[in-house]
């Protein structure tokens, strides 16, 4: 695959997936990788957002009923989930790897958190785009850039203190 990036906008990441070989490889045992550079999400950022707030459990786990309700995302929703700059798009895809669980949590992948800077107890914005059918994740790091972006604009970057 050839692809073409200016240095200023690197590329988003399709999340590496794992699978075990068909002769079924134990816990810990290795796995084939696969990481793909894509250009864009398929999806849209569009419409009004849809907030909500999650703490990653151990496992990588995030719920919020609120925010898979407004998407239409019912377990079992084949899911497709990106990173780029350190945010999270996560949308829905026939063909993607990921699923909701059957209890309706949408489990980041290691590499996903590795990239993100996550860990268990990490807190996370939720911003749900509908009408694209989008999931955005913010980590905190983002969350960091993105107030001080306000901030400076609002107080600018010479507050006396």
């Amino acid at each position: 695959m050839t692809h073409v990036s200016s240095p200023a906008a690197p590329a988003p990441m399709l999340i590496a997936r794992e699978r075990a070989s068909s002769h079924g490889q134990q816990r810990g045992a290795p796995v084939t990788r696969t990481t793909l550079t894509l250009l864009h999400l398929p999806a849209k950022r569009t419409g009004s957002a849809i907030y909500g707030l999650s703490t990653l459990d151990a496992g990588g786990r995030i719920a919020d009923r609120a925010i898979m309700q407004a998407l239409g995302w019912t377990p079992q929703q084949r899911l497709d989930i990106r990173v780029s700059r350190g945010l999270i798009g996560v949308f829905a895809d026939e063909r993607g790897v990921f699923r909701v669980s059957s209890q309706r949590f949408l489990h980041l992948p290691v590499a996903a958190r590795r990239w993100c800077d996550l860990a268990a107890g990490s807190r996370v914005l939720l911003a749900a785009y509908p009408e694209g059918g989008l999931l955005l994740v913010y980590p905190p790091a983002v969350l960091d850039d993105v107030v001080a972006q306000v901030f400076d604009a609002v107080w600018g970057s010479d507050v006396d203190g």
